[in-house]
């Protein structure tokens, strides 16, 4: 049987949710009240200073707030045609278009602002994140030297090349620039919640207390939290597990993975394989989909007794997945096609 435990990708939530100088953000009422009041005086500045570069920029930043992304580049282009050595118009476009998935421009702009100003430190920084996430590492890494030479305590930097050794499977490296991150920045949640999912990948309780941590400075971080749970689940844990997934599930109620876990729990743990069954079609209620879960409901029938019922299970997995080995095995043991 296959227990689909997973550490959720946090490169790419990183990049848009931290790294990025105007990442979108949950905003209140009065917030996006007074974005739109600025965006109405800045339309009316506009339409008396046309020419006004610096108008057209900061209402790009505006735009961007509002995940307008294509007509922030409008604005942030029409800055530069009326202000073309201004280094903070390249970087603002070059981010907008990184946001908008256009790499090729975005290394266009950020290369140009360089050029203007070879230690600008915003530029730098986008630079590196654009060739990371180009997977060109070499060129990344000098980017992140030089900018880390001009701003010591760049965060950043620090954070982009550690998910550099983290891809490339340098634990201890990896651990050395994000733990770098927490000496410089005591209160920066996203380093904590790094480290802890490096040491439970490991199974190393060290994982622990960086996780708490990270939870203790955004009590919603559901990755932290699932992290958490899995290490608990792994080591052997499962009332703390259970406790944390069902944290997961009062912030995000069709969460998945939560529900999933919290049946292979009830199965293997406790063999209680009608709450298992019951958890599991939870997670398949939230994604049909999910391959994993009806495999394992299928397990969870076929450990019952019910193989019929097992059987519809594993066929259903292999509806969704032909190529799902586990099923396919649990078909020819069951003797049925």
């Amino acid at each position: 049987m296959r227990n689909n435990l997973r550490f959720w990708g946090f490169a790419t939530l990183f990049a848009f949710a931290t790294l990025l100088p105007f990442a979108a953000c949950k905003h209140t009422p009065e917030q996006q009240l007074d974005r739109d009041e600025r965006l109405l005086q800045l339309d009316a500045k506009i339409k008396q200073h046309p020419k006004d570069a610096e108008l057209y920029y900061e209402r790009g930043k505006i735009l961007i707030e509002l995940q307008q992304i294509t007509d922030a580049i409008t604005d942030f282009k029409k800055a530069i045609e009326l202000d073309d050595d201004e280094v903070n118009y390249y970087v603002a476009l070059g981010d907008a278009y990184l946001r908008n998935g256009k790499s090729e421009d975005s290394y266009k702009a950020l290369n140009k602002a360089l050029e203007l100003d070879p230690d600008h430190i915003e530029a730098n920084s986008k630079m590196g994140e654009l060739l990371f996430y180009s997977n060109d590492l070499d060129r990344a890494m000098e980017t992140l030297n030089h900018l880390t030479s001009i701003d010591p305590n760049n965060k950043t930097a620090y954070m982009l090349k550690g998910f550099m050794y983290k891809q490339q499977g340098d634990t201890a490296n990896a651990v050395h620039y994000f733990r770098r991150v927490i000496d410089l920045y005591p209160d920066f949640e996203p380093a904590y919640e790094e480290l802890g999912v490096l040491y439970a990948q490991h199974h190393n309780m060290l994982g622990v207390e960086y996780l708490k941590t990270a939870i203790q400075l955004e009590p919603n971080n559901i990755n932290a939290i699932y992290a958490l749970a899995m290490l608990y689940q792994d080591t052997e844990n499962p009332e703390q597990a259970i406790e944390l997934y069902t944290r997961i599930l009062e912030i995000d109620p069709q969460n998945k993975f939560a529900w999933h876990n919290r049946g292979y729990i009830e199965m293997i743990l406790y063999q209680d394989y009608d709450n298992a069954i019951e958890f599991f079609t939870k997670a398949i209620d939230a994604d049909n989909q999910y391959v994993e879960a009806h495999y394992n409901r299928g397990v969870a029938y076929e450990l019952k007794g019910d193989r019929n019922n097992a059987a519809i299970c594993y066929r259903t997995a292999l509806q969704i997945d032909p190529n799902y080995e586990p099923a396919t095995k649990a078909l020819e043991q069951l003797g049925v096609k």
